[in-house]
């Protein structure tokens, strides 16, 4: 979920100046959360929901070592795949319903998205989901390589403003970081109507050898594939006159890079 840009950070991070190249990498110290986690208006509805059903889906991240993400489920997932910033959670709701035998995790520090996301999972009786409120970061670090066989990164904040560019979630790092988590031939999926974040990413993911994009035509970006379900945001893009792009990128057969490197 989109955070405020006047916001300020829950947490301390480096004092460093932050690069204007979106492939340089960020300091490993930074660990800071923007904008508000919780805004004034949940209803007392949303609150019981949260209290209730949260304890039962919240992830516990183990102080070290890896988690392994199937595990998060009962039964065990053998397919898992993650959300990063699912806003008011419209996309994990529906791909969960649409792919019951997956699991899905859903990464949001906003209590509010969280709270919405929650009612649909009870609307729709949803038992694969797993959710962590906290930056999703910290749970990068603990996933095993090649765990994740599709994750999602959709219409996140683009902070515009140059000096905000170090707070942006993708970058050469995390880039770098979804390669090693997704599972051969898996997929990353990002989408956005900012035009400059539009050409950050495209510069991240293009710098990341093991992605290749799934592109087949100069209009193929720009139009949401039938199993990609919309959001609030992709809505208010269109309405304000906006139109996002789409972009899937496809996880290199790690065989085929032991053998490339092997030459």
């Amino acid at each position: 979920m989109a955070a405020s840009p006047g916001s300020r950070p829950i947490s301390p991070t480096s004092s460093s100046a932050p690069s204007t190249d979106p492939t340089a990498e960020p300091p490993r110290r930074q660990r800071v959360l923007y904008g508000r986690r919780s805004g004034p208006g949940l209803r007392p509805g949303q609150r019981e929901r949260l209290d209730r059903l949260l304890p039962r889906l919240a992830i516990d991240l183990p102080a070290a070592g890896a988690l392994d993400p199937a595990s998060l489920f009962t039964p065990p997932r053998q397919r898992v795949w993650l959300e990063i910033g699912f806003g008011g959670g419209e996309h994990l709701a529906a791909q969960a319903a649409a792919n019951p035998t997956v699991g899905l995790i859903g990464v949001e520090p906003f209590v509010d998205g969280v709270a919405r996301l929650l009612a649909q999972v009870e609307e729709r009786q949803l038992h694969n989901v797993r959710l962590l409120v906290d930056d999703a970061r910290l749970l990068l670090d603990r996933l095993p390589e090649a765990s994740i066989e599709r994750l999602f990164v959709l219409f996140a904040d683009p902070w515009p403003k140059k000096r905000h560019w170090k707070r942006r979630i993708v970058n050469a790092e995390t880039v770098a970081r979804f390669a090693d988590l997704l599972v051969d031939d898996g997929e990353l999926r990002v989408a956005t109507d900012d035009p400059g974040y539009r050409r950050w990413t495209l510069a991240c993911l293009l710098g990341e050898q093991r992605l290749d994009w799934c592109v087949r035509g100069p209009e193929d970006w720009r139009d949401r594939p039938p199993d990609w379900p919309p959001t609030r945001y992709e809505k208010k893009a269109l309405a304000a006159g906006r139109r996002p792009v789409f972009l899937r990128f496809r996880r290199k057969s790690r065989t085929a890079e032991l053998a490339t490197s092997a030459e």
